[in-house]
């Protein structure tokens, strides 16, 4: 499974999906992780941007898988609010993998700038990528998952040289994990078209894009207002290996909708 977790603003719808479904992997974006504090909500301001956001929403997860490992990547620290006071707070990326799945590889990386220590910093921010490899004995192979949360340009989903950059990147990151051989799967949330460059070079890379492929017409759901209804990708190397594909829309756990890929 591949989500957009939205900070956590849904956690009472995500919470028991993402129990009941326990994927063997999830790959979710938008986590947030405030080990300052035991709070269960603070608020994120940028400008006129504000939004709630579970203060350990990380933590709450792995509550709702105990059964898997996870692995959080922050891209920044920054500060969330309880009401006037700061609160220093880690915004990134995890994956979570069941312990049955023994994890044979890691790597984590910047798709784009670094870690930013002391402040979630100008936009395009820095985002982080995390890839992990597998051995899956149901079917005697290894295989290699990269995710990343793509960089949100305040001018729109546009190709820009910093995406290009980012999506070489992200392919770099999945080489560095992956060996021949290998089901090699790279997701997440793009913050792009379906006709973008990012695609492109990827696709370039030997992978096949699942979700317009598949004919889905959209990976967003109500809870999304604005236009452009694209966002979450998953590629893979071998789309004979793809036992099934889906975009899930119903429950609505996110603004986003899980991507969910079964082997």
């Amino acid at each position: 499974m591949c989500l957009n977790g939205w900070g956590g603003k849904l956690y009472q719808e995500l919470l028991p999906y993402v129990s009941r479904m326990a994927p063997d992997i999830l790959c979710l974006q938008e986590v947030v992780h405030s080990p300052a504090t035991n709070l269960d909500w603070l608020t994120y301001r940028d400008g006129d941007h504000i939004l709630p956001q579970r203060a350990n929403f990380f933590r709450d997860v792995c509550r709702a898988l105990p059964d898997h490992v996870p692995t959080f990547c922050p891209a920044a620290q920054g500060v969330l609010w309880d009401e006037e006071t700061e609160v220093p707070s880690q915004w990134g990326l995890a994956t979570f993998v069941h312990q049955s799945l023994p994890v044979i590889g890691q790597v984590q990386g910047f798709v784009h700038k670094d870690f930013s220590p002391v402040g979630y910093g100008n936009h395009p921010r820095s985002r982080s990528a995390h890839g992990v490899r597998v051995f899956d004995y149901r079917s005697n192979r290894a295989v290699s998952i990269t995710h990343m949360h793509g960089l949100r340009d305040l001018n729109g989903k546009m190709d820009t040289p910093e995406r290009t950059a980012q999506a070489r990147r992200l392919i770099a990151l999945s080489d560095a994990v992956s060996e021949q051989g290998d089901l090699r799967i790279i997701c997440g949330d793009f913050n792009v078209e379906p006709d973008s460059e990012t695609l492109n070079i990827l696709k370039g890379a030997g992978l096949i894009e699942m979700v317009t492929s598949r004919g889905f017409e959209s990976t967003r759901n109500t809870q999304y207002k604005k236009p452009g209804r694209f966002a979450d990708y998953l590629l893979v190397s071998d789309v004979e290996a793809v036992k099934t594909f889906d975009v899930i829309h119903d429950p609505e756990v996110s603004d986003h909708c899980p991507l969910i890929l079964e082997l």
